[in-house]
This record gives C-alpha cells, structure tokens and sequence, in this order.
C-alpha cells in the first residue's frame, strides 16, 4: 500500500501480529451447519463421511476461515487499549484459499500479520492464515481493515 506514513492514532504497526488457537469440536461443526443452514453430510453426517475419501467429517471451509475474525478484534482491541478512540472495521477478505480439510478434533491457530498501512486512505492489509495442530496451513489469504478516526465531538 502506498499513501504516506500512518496517522498516529492507528495504534498499530507493519508486522504487528496476533494469534488464536482453538480445538474444533463436533459441536462447533453442528452450530455452524444450523447458522449457516449448510447440513451437506460430509459435514453433520459421520456415517456418511466414512464412505469418503475423507473417512470422517470435515468442517465447513468459512467454519475454518471464521477464526480469522477474532484475531483481526484482537488487533483492533490492542489498538483501543494503546489509545485509539476511532473504530476498525473489515472491508473484506482476498485471495483466500482452503488448501487443506480441516477435521472434527482439530486444533487451529489463526494467525493475523499486519504487512501494510496506508495513512491516505487509512487502511490496512494482513496475511492471514489458519493451521492445524501440524503447523500445515488450512487457509490463507488476506485481510483489508479501515481504520475510520473517532467521531467528532466525542
């Protein structure tokens, strides 16, 4: 990102990082598919998951990537905590890709990078990424914050 050094009340830094780590249970799983509404068997149905070439069910890929939410709130609230009266908030995520399945039982840590400021347009880029308990990445990509500055008058 270009734009010029960052204004002082972003509260964060190009490699600041933050982490979360989570054992995703089968109950995870089931109150993803009743939010969501997506019940495909090879995420609620075990016995079905069997007879794939998973051999047991595996999690829905945004269940994996949903990690990556609270690692980006614990960057804004580290911000909040240094000072930052002004609110963050997501623009979206890109170049996102679920490169591995992610099991019943597994351990994830979501991993959060800052690797960009830009103080013109008052955003932020991230790397981002969600690995299992082997330290292989399930999903990567990035992730683009605002930094909005607090309301006048507060």
């Amino acid at each position: 990102m270009t734009g010029g050094r960052p204004p002082q009340d972003f509260f964060v830094a190009v490699g600041e990082s933050a982490e979360f780590s989570k054992v995703l249970s089968a109950a995870d799983v089931d109150r993803f598919a009743e939010i969501s509404g997506d019940f495909d068997p090879i995420h609620v149905d075990e016995a079905h998951a069997r007879t794939t070439r998973f051999g047991r069910r595996i999690a829905h890929g945004i269940l994996s990537m949903a990690l990556l939410s609270t690692v980006s709130a614990m960057i804004s609230a580290r911000a909040r905590a240094r000072g930052s009266r002004g609110t963050s908030v997501s623009l979206g995520y890109d170049r996102i890709r679920f490169l591995k399945p992610v099991f019943v039982g597994d351990t994830l840590t979501a991993r959060y990078t800052i690797v960009a400021l830009d103080g013109a347009a008052r955003r932020s880029r991230a790397k981002v990424e969600v690995v299992t308990g082997d330290g292989e990445p399930a999903v990567v990509g990035e992730h683009h914050m605002k930094w909005l500055p607090e309301e006048p008058g507060t």
